[in-house]
């Protein structure tokens, strides 16, 4: 059973706004989109940021990282320039921020637990107690669709996420199914598994159903796509053409 919403936006906007942002979101919202999956990285001081790379570069100008870099200096950065001067100035968002708006929306969140590399078990310990305190009463009304899914790739951060707030759902990412899926997902305690779609095998993803696993993939641009991973049983994915895949699509 997948109690969340099938059809999610990438990174906020998908291709239509600069990822990782609350114009993100926004953009998302205006295509009627109220599930979002985004990265969230620790700063230097250990807070909470919405980024997807460690190194500046791509999505803000400059040289440096994430985890060499303070919240607030972050916070200043452009973030909306890259992809254009309509977003120009664009800040980088605290994970707050977007669980603020995410929560005034109404918008499902997929956290994805994006550790610069030597922080994995603090991202995941940070992210889920941060999520936890957030989320306290939907947590104690017990509705799942209210509360947000954490994902990683990263072993390690799910299972610091596991150990700080078992309460909360965590999926595991794949790039490629491994021959222990399994073992690893029951270890962490995963309701789900997400993968590359490009490596996905209608075998595959019957395995993952049958042993009661939510499936989910990422990301699909193209509709026909979209239709056949739904027909071997996917349960949903995110896409970055919320223009041409609405949330209603499946």
């Amino acid at each position: 059973m997948w109690p969340y919403p099938k059809i999610v936006a990438h990174r906020g906007g998908g291709t239509l706004a600069p990822e990782n942002t609350i114009a993100g979101l926004r953009a998302g919202l205006a295509y009627g989109f109220r599930a979002v999956e985004f990265d969230v990285m620790l700063s230097r001081d250990g807070i909470g940021m919405v980024m997807h790379d460690p190194d500046f570069g791509r999505t803000v100008a400059g040289q440096g990282s994430v985890p060499e870099t303070d919240a607030i200096a972050l916070a200043g950065m452009d973030a909306g320039s890259w992809f254009g001067p309509q977003f120009a100035g664009e800040p980088v968002p605290f994970f707050t921020q977007f669980i603020d708006y995410c929560k005034q929306q109404r918008i499902w969140m997929n956290v994805e637990i994006k550790p610069a590399d030597g922080f994995e078990a603090a991202t995941g310990d940070w992210v889920a107690k941060v999520t936890r305190d957030s989320f306290q009463a939907e947590i104690a009304a017990g509705d799942p669709a209210a509360i947000p899914l954490l994902s990683s790739f990263s072993f390690a951060a799910l299972a610091a996420a596991r150990d700080a707030a078992p309460e909360l759902p965590r999926a595991y990412l794949l790039d490629k199914i491994p021959a222990d899926w399994q073992q690893q997902a029951r270890e962490l305690g995963a309701v789900a598994i997400h993968t590359n779609q490009k490596h996905l095998t209608p075998e595959l993803a019957a395995q993952i159903k049958a042993a009661g696993y939510g499936l989910f993939c990422y990301t699909i641009n193209d509709p026909a796509r979209g239709r056949e991973i739904l027909s071997w049983g996917v349960d949903g994915f995110c896409t970055d053409r919320i223009d041409l895949i609405g949330p209603g699509f499946a």
